[in-house]
């Protein structure tokens, strides 16, 4: 009697296993059918750079990425690096169908191809936003808050890995702020989920299908996943998108300091709290936080009533609140003050012309530069311009340089040979005059600073 109880007792244990697993399954399951139709594929022809007589070029090349549909009317986050030079950007949407006939076959998508335009790029946080005119309402999926999840806890990466559109892969939260490099400000989630090429600007997503992570890179000796990949935290991600969709870019704030994580030792020779957390080493003269009254030595508690626990995070709550005045909690000394801080927005970078190239068309081949018309949508991205007509040089498909001379992203080219450039258009007309190999001398304006960069034509 007493086996035939414990065999019963065995076989009630694994009918429950089972029935628990059946459980689980359905709910991966319902998960990835309600994830999958906010998922898709982007397929990018854009400019490349490869090696050509020992002289660095740019060549038209095709590859794919992936990315997450954020909203009804059509905008989606992929990242920078997918439509980076992008000449032209379609989007595959997945076609509607029931899980009997997903896919069927590796050798034909089943979707719709659309084509796409970036409404911005972030370079720093490898972000880019996306807008598709197709006929609403998309599915899309929502945002998750990426500072509650937890090392251990499952997620799920979707994305086209190698083109294969639609793959879903299961993992844990291997960690939750994973800073790669020392003097980087950007952290990323770190998984186990599988992670390969192609997945790139896919979602990573928590148990209730939420956006916590969009897939970035992997670190790999094959090439492959080796459970090693990381995605770009839902919270930096979602502060982007908003800012790229309001403003076309993202306006980062600074106060000129620099502050420290204390350190045990750190803290025992400053004589600090041992529960402090961050203490600024260094004042810029003449910035903002001098005139605010910080000082070398003040211990940071707390910005805007957040408490702050490192100086990374210290750097991406200043940078992320541009044009505002922020609320400093800190200990001088052992006197608690609070102190308010205006947040400066940081010079901007050239390196979002890139985000107003227009393929081909931005193509001028007999200087080997991509560039764009100064026009109302650039002049914005220059602190400041002596002239406001002209090229801007977005990057270099090819090097011309003379004695080491070269044009730089950045550069704003006014005159060739002392004949002013109005636009494109009018530096294009006047190249057609100049043979391979004659030599010009081109008016750039570069940090503020008129130069001549002596080239040779294409």
């Amino acid at each position: 009697m007493r086996a035939l109880l414990i065999w019963f007792s065995l076989m009630v244990s694994v009918v429950q296993a089972q029935s628990q697993l059946r459980l689980l399954s359905t709910q991966f399951e319902g998960l990835v059918e309600k994830t999958d139709p906010a998922v898709v594929q982007i397929v990018v022809r854009a400019f490349s750079a490869s090696e050509e007589n020992s002289a660095p070029l740019i060549r038209s090349s095709k590859g794919n990425g992936s990315g997450v549909i954020v909203s009804a009317d059509g905008y989606i986050l992929t990242n920078s690096h997918v439509v980076a030079n992008a000449g032209r950007i379609q989007v595959l949407i997945p076609q509607a169908m029931g899980a009997a006939y997903r896919h069927l076959s590796v050798l034909r998508t089943n979707g719709k191809l659309v084509n796409a335009r970036v409404v911005g790029q972030d370079r720093e946080t490898d972000i880019a936003v996306l807008k598709i005119d197709e006929a609403g309402p998309l599915p899309f999926l929502s945002f998750g808050d990426s500072e509650r999840l937890r090392e251990g806890q499952l997620v799920f990466a979707f994305g086209s890995p190698l083109g294969l559109d639609n793959s879903v892969t299961m993992g844990i939260v291997s960690a939750k702020a994973r800073q790669v490099k020392p003097d980087d400000p950007m952290v990323y989630i770190q998984t186990d989920a599988a992670i390969n090429p192609g997945n790139s600007g896919g979602p990573l997503v928590d148990g209730d299908g939420k956006i916590v992570g969009i897939n970035t890179f992997i670190i790999s000796n094959s090439g492959g996943s080796e459970g090693i990949g990381f995605a770009s935290p839902s919270n930096i991600v979602q502060a982007v998108y908003e800012q790229i969709r309001q403003d076309g870019r993202v306006r980062r704030g600074q106060i000129g300091v620099l502050a420290q994580t204390i350190s045990p030792l750190l803290a025992t020779a400053l004589g600090l709290a041992m529960d402090a957390s961050v203490v600024i080493e260094d004042v810029t003269p003449g910035s903002s936080a001098e005139a605010a009254g910080l000082k070398i030595g003040d211990v940071v508690v707390a910005l805007n009533g957040k408490p702050i626990e490192n100086a990374r995070q210290f750097g991406v709550n200043i940078y992320q609140n541009a044009g505002k005045t922020i609320e400093v909690d800190l200990v001088r000394g052992k006197k608690p003050m609070k102190i308010g801080v205006a947040v400066l927005e940081r010079p901007k970078d050239p390196d979002r012309l890139l985000a107003h190239l227009q393929g081909e068309q931005s193509r001028v081949r007999k200087l080997g530069i991509l560039a764009v018309d100064v026009d109302e949508k650039v002049i914005p991205l220059y602190s400041a311009l002596r002239e406001y007509t002209g090229v801007a040089v977005a990057g270099i498909t090819t090097d011309l340089s003379v004695e080491a001379n070269r044009l730089q992203p950045g550069d704003v080219v006014h005159r060739v040979n002392q004949e002013a450039v109005l636009n494109l258009a009018g530096l294009r007309k006047m190249l057609e005059e100049f043979k391979h190999g004659q030599v010009v001398a081109v008016q750039v304006e570069r940090a503020g600073q008129m130069q001549f960069v002596v080239l040779e034509i294409d």
